[in-house]
Parts: C-alpha cells; structure tokens; sequence
C-alpha cells in the first residue's frame, strides 16, 4: 500500500488544528534551544517544557467511565458503543470527594474481559497466590461457567484449541456473564488501579510511558476535582504528529529514511505471529503474553503473511457472536473471513483487519507516520520488494527514535503507583 498523499503545512500558514498548534509550540521552543545539542536532545528540552494539560482533548470532550458494579455484558456495550477499547473503572463505593487514586479501581479493556473469562476455566495454579477477595470472583465464575460446561462446551486445558463457534453465543446469553461485575475481574487490570499523570507533568513524560514503558493510553488527573481530565492514546499522539507535518522541529527528523534511524528494530525472525489454522483465541493469548498489540497471520505452510489482528479485533468475540455460528472452531483464519463479513454486511470500515499495511526501509518517518494516521492504525510490517517480511514498527519504535529517557529522569515518579495486584494473569 502506497503513502497517502498529504497537504503539508508551509511555515507561513497558520495552523488550525489543536495538534498543530501545539506542533508551532514545539516549533517556538526548537528555534530558542541552544545550536550545540544534538536533534534529540533538542526535541528533549522542547517535549520537557510543554505540560500534558496543553494535549488536545477527546474529539467527545468526555472520558468515559464505567462503574464498578456493571455487569460484564452493559460493560461490553459501553466500550463498543463508544468505539473504545478500554475506560477507567470508577469506584460506586467510594466518597464523593475521594481523590482519584481512591475513585478508581483501575481501566478495563476489551481484551482483560476475555482473558480474564479463560482464565476461569483454567485449573489454578498451585503457586499462584489467591486473595480472599479474587477467591470469591473465581468461585462465582465457577459456578457460571458449570453452566456453560452443562451445555456441551469444551472447558477444559485445551479450551482455546477446541472452542465451538457456538461458545461464544452460549457465554454472551448466560447468566455468568450478565451477572458478573467488573469489580469482579479486578485482578485482571493492569495497574491497580492505573499509572496516571498530572496536568503538570510533561510531553516528554507521556511519550516516554507510551514508548518505553509500554502504556496503552495515558489517563490525566485533575488533583483537584480527583477526576480524569483527558485520556491520550496512541492514535492521538499520531495524529498529533501527523499534523506536524511541513514543521522545522518534525521535518528534521522526519526525513529521514527507516534504515537510518535503525528501524525496523524487531527483525522477521523475532515477530510474534500465528499461523492461519491455529486458534484465534491462542493469538489473542500469545499477544497479551508478548505484549504486543497485533500479529500478522501466516499461510498454512508458507511464510506469507495473509492477514492481521489486533488486540482491538477481541471485541467481536463478544459484540457479534453469533458470526462464528456455524464454525466448528475458530481458527485465526475463520475469524479474519467472519468478521469481514460481518463488517461488509453492516456496511462498516475498520481498520486492518485482513488488510496488511506494509512500507519498505527505504520509506522515511514521515511517511510512516502519515500512513499509520491515515489508516488509524499503531503497527506498520516492513517487506522487503518480494513481500516477504522483514520486521515491524510500532509506535513504540517511532518514539523511541524521537526522544529518549535521561538519567535519572523519573526518580520517585513510580513510587506512588500500587504493584499489580497478587491475583493477577494479565
């Protein structure tokens, strides 16, 4: 697929967007910084002085938010409605001026709901830790999930493999899934309750945590009002690049081509992928155990790449069902050709499903750049002119070459942060 053609922006034209008036901030701050630092450096200082509170907010202007005691299902809704694929999870028990870290009991996703919901039907391990707290949620998850097993479902240590098309239409309508909280899957959060940042903190900081330490999105408090204020994701901190585009600050580094910056960073040999007949409930498993956001799909016997699938694709495990009605198991395969379908029927364009978007080493950063935001998408696959891949990129790995962490930089900024809980799988 080629680079979308794009309009940049000349110096003499002022900027409309909110993102590209916080690039011409940027742009302030590169021609005031002293010559002798080096790009990096440079982009450094100027990240390091512009405050998070500056980040545009959610084209809704709202951060949605669910509370701890809806069910797994109205949860579900909630996300899909919405187009989202997490939201932070706010405490019904707590006091009306509580301070945020007392609000929330942390962000659920998409994904934490069905992995949480296989875990279930795994048998505990004895070295795994259990509070009294997570005992309840699984001995009531238990009991649910008898219900299932009574119909006829495969639960046992190779579920995944032999999962019928029908499980998931099963699970939807059973009581365990309507009556289970979020509170309940708790232990399945990833921080407990999340890593969040103050309205003070800098660019820099965010673009750090969404790189090197590897966060989704990046929950912003007001301290005052104990809320969320804005939540940035990856997707809007590429488009806030994307509309840097034609800037002195971005064309500098922009320009120049993927093999210079030592990108792809990952080679073909070390990318996470599933074959074409393997269980797509494996890949989703495989991806939270890698952490990584997607895999590509590989032919039956070959090495060639036939689709894509993302950490956002588990939403249609449990939005549509009853697709997958007439599959004796759902294979990586079956699941790319049940989902276009459902999506040609509904008449509904999502991004990078069965589509590989790829680039070559010879593209630049810019280029990427416009490709991922044009096509809404955090993960690109370099091949080489035969098709064959040769790595990928991820929006980790672009901000990797854009700034760096100095020593030292973060001192005490995680000791506020609880551990992840002792019950957790994720």
């Amino acid at each position: 697929m080629g680079v979308p053609a794009t309009t940049t922006m000349g110096e003499s034209e002022s900027p409309r967007s909110p993102e590209a008036k916080l690039g011409m901030q940027v742009e302030d701050l590169w021609d005031v910084q002293e010559p002798q630092l080096s790009p990096t450096e440079k982009l450094n200082a100027c990240f390091e002085s512009v405050p998070v509170s500056a980040f545009p907010p959610a084209p809704s202007n709202q951060v949605i938010e669910i509370k701890s005691d809806t069910s797994l299902a109205e949860a579900v809704k909630i996300l899909s409605q919405h187009k989202i694929l997490s939201a932070p999870v706010v405490d019904v028990d707590a006091p009306e001026d509580a301070s945020w870290i007392d609000r929330y009991i942390g962000i659920v996703e998409f994904a934490g709901i069905v992995v949480w919901i296989l875990h279930q039907s795994e048998p505990p391990s004895p070295r795994t830790p259990t509070s009294p707290s997570s005992a309840t949620a699984i001995a009531a998850a238990a009991n649910g999930l008898k219900g299932l097993d009574i119909a006829g479902l495969e639960l046992g240590s190779d579920f995944a493999a032999t999962t019928a098309g029908s499980f998931f239409e099963a699970l939807t309508s059973s009581e365990f899934y309507k009556n289970t909280q979020v509170r309940d899957i708790s232990g399945s959060f990833r921080w407990a309750p999340f890593l969040a940042l103050q309205t003070s903190n800098s660019f820099l900081t965010m673009l750090l945590l969404l790189s090197k330490y590897k966060m989704k999105s990046v929950p912003v408090v007001d301290l005052g009002d104990g809320k969320i204020d804005n939540v940035i994701t990856q997707s809007a901190v590429i488009h806030m690049l994307a509309e840097c585009a034609g800037l002195q600050w971005f064309e500098s580094w922009g320009t120049k081509k993927l093999s210079e910056l030592g990108l792809p960073m990952m080679s073909a040999d070390h990318i996470v992928k599933v074959y074409e007949d393997e269980p797509v409930l494996q890949a989703f498993k495989l991806m939270r155990k890698k952490r990584v956001g997607g895999v590509p799909v590989i032919e039956k016997g070959g090495s060639r790449a036939v689709g894509n699938i993302s950490l956002r694709d588990v939403q249609f495990l449990l939005t549509a069902p009853e697709i997958y009605h007439d599959y004796r198991s759902i294979t990586a395969k079956n699941f790319l050709t049940a989902v276009e379908k459902y999506l040609e029927t509904h008449h509904e364009v999502y991004p990078m499903l069965s589509t590989m978007v790829t680039c070559k080493k010879d593209h630049t950063i810019k280029d990427l750049i416009l490709m991922l935001d044009a096509e809404k998408i955090h993960r690109v696959y370099v091949v080489d002119d035969d098709g064959n891949l040769e790595g990928v990129i991820t929006l980790r790995d672009i901000i990797s070459r854009l700034v760096h962490e100095p020593r030292g930089y973060f001192g005490d900024f995680f000791d506020g942060v609880l551990p992840l809980p002792q019950n957790s799988r994720v």
